[in-house]
This record gives structure tokens, C-alpha cells and sequence, in this order.
């Protein structure tokens, strides 16, 4: 890389997020992390040399805080990987309880619209303007998995938002894609090898892939030139049962 470009990693203390900032710190990028828990995210920046910051995506006023400490610490803002999410263990629709569809819906949509909104603001106003936003989207935006309609409503919602971000920012030089990843082996992904619930409604183990090449996707979409984007971008198992689910 020619240059040192500045990317912002949210979810950055753990699972695809932490793999993130020391594969991109590696590759030449001055990078910044944030997350909820400040001991695994001191644990993160040491490990990639990441600069860390506090913040709950889920509060706006955070978010606000964030970026304007990214802007003062590094000028500009080149990239977001909009990486911060949840997931949760499989509750048939009918039993789906309401603060659960809320907490997932404020963390996974509107903790990714926020920090993506004072994102697409900063690129906008710095100069010279412009920028990429990445979002972590998931194959469940295209098909669901059984018991986990709060998740798929928030991944689909993520669809649309990226769609929207990167019409919008046609104009001053912002792209927009999501990265769609099935089985990457994470910490979220652990209990995959004991068995995940299947469409039919039985139980199989499910193969994972090294989260390596999701890092290797990110970068190749981070090291475009803003006149190309990668608008969307599965990676997955080979092997999982994900083509032809249901």
C-alpha cells in the first residue's frame, strides 16, 4: 500500500473483528478499534498494534464521541468495517421474546446505522472526501436459519442499508458493500462441531473455515480505488449446508 490509510473496526475485540485489525495493521493500515469491554480490547490492541477505544454502538451519543476521537487522533477516516453484532441461541417465532428482538435489533441494525451515519458524515466533510464503508451483512440476510427470525429481520435490514449508503454517497465519493459470511471458526461459531440446528429440524455438525480469508476478502475490498466496489461479497464454508437450505 502506497499509503497509510486509516480504518475504524468496530467489534474489534474479539472473533472477525480482532482476526481484522491485526491483518489490516499488518497490510500497512493505521487502525482503530472499539468495543464494550475494556479488558479484551486492551488484549486486542496489543495484539495488533490497533489504537482502542470505548464505545457501546448501541448509543448514538457514544458513537458521536468515536468518531470525532478517530478524526482527532488520526485526521481522516478512510474505511469502516461496520463489524459490531450479535447472535443468539435458536427460539422458535412464536416464543421469540420481545426484549430479545429489541436488544438484537439495537445492537446488529441501529448500533451499525449509527456509527455508518457520523461515518459517511466525517468522510463526507474531510478532504480529500470520501471513503469506504464495509458492513458485516450474513448469509442469513438471504436465507434464514430455523429459530432465529430477530437475527435474519436485523441481517436483511443491513441489506437495504448498505444499498442506501452506497446510493447516497455516490456523490461525494463514498462506497458502500457488505461482506455475507457463513461459518468462519470464531469464538461465535465454537459449538458448530457439536451439532447446529437444521431446516428439517434435525441436528448436524457444520464445517467451519479459517478466518484468515475473510480477513484476505476485507482486504481486497479496503484496497480498492474508490471508482470500484465490491457491492456484495459471500465467503463461506465450502461444505456447509447453507445452498440449498430448507
Amino acid at each position: 500500500m502506497s499509503e497509510s490509510k486509516v480504518i475504524l473496526i468496530t467489534g474489534g475485540s474479539s472473533g472477525i473483528g480482532r482476526a481484522a485489525a491485526i491483518g489490516f495493521g499488518k497490510a500497512g493500515y493505521q487502525v482503530a478499534i472499539c468495543g464494550r469491554r475494556p479488558d479484551a480490547l486492551k488484549a486486542a490492541s496489543e495484539a495488533s498494534g490497533a489504537r482502542a477505544f470505548t464505545c457501546d454502538v448501541t448509543v448514538p451519543q457514544d458513537v458521536a464521541r468515536l468518531l470525532g476521537s478517530v478524526e482527532s487522533a488520526f485526521g481522516r477516516l478512510d474505511v469502516l468495517f461496520n463489524n459490531a453484532g450479535q447472535a443468539a441461541p435458536a427460539v422458535n417465532f412464536g416464543d421469540l421474546d420481545v426484549e430479545k428482538w429489541r436488544s438484537m435489533i439495537d445492537t446488529n441494525l441501529n448500533g451499525a446505522f449509527y456509527v455508518a451515519r457520523e461515518a459517511f458524515r466525517l468522510m463526507r466533510a474531510q478532504s480529500p472526501q470520501g471513503g469506504r464503508i464495509i458492513n458485516n451483512g450474513s448469509i442469513s440476510a438471504y436465507v434464514p436459519r430455523p429459530g432465529a427470525a430477530h437475527y435474519s429481520a436485523s441481517k436483511n435490514a443491513i441489506t437495504g442499508l448498505t444499498r442506501s449508503i452506497a446510493l447516497d454517497g455516490r456523490q461525494f465519493g463514498i462506497a458502500c458493500g457488505q461482506i455475507d459470511i457463513g461459518n468462519t471458526a470464531t469464538d461465535m461459531t465454537g459449538d458448530m462441531s457439536g451439532g447446529v440446528l437444521q431446516a428439517d429440524g434435525s441436528t448436524m455438525p457444520e464445517p467451519t473455515f479459517s478466518v484468515a480469508h475473510v480477513v484476505d476478502a476485507l482486504l481486497y475490498m479496503a484496497g480498492l480505488p474508490l471508482e470500484a466496489n465490491v457491492q456484495f461479497m459471500t465467503v463461506m464454508a465450502t461444505k456447509m449446508p447453507y445452498i440449498g437450505r430448507g
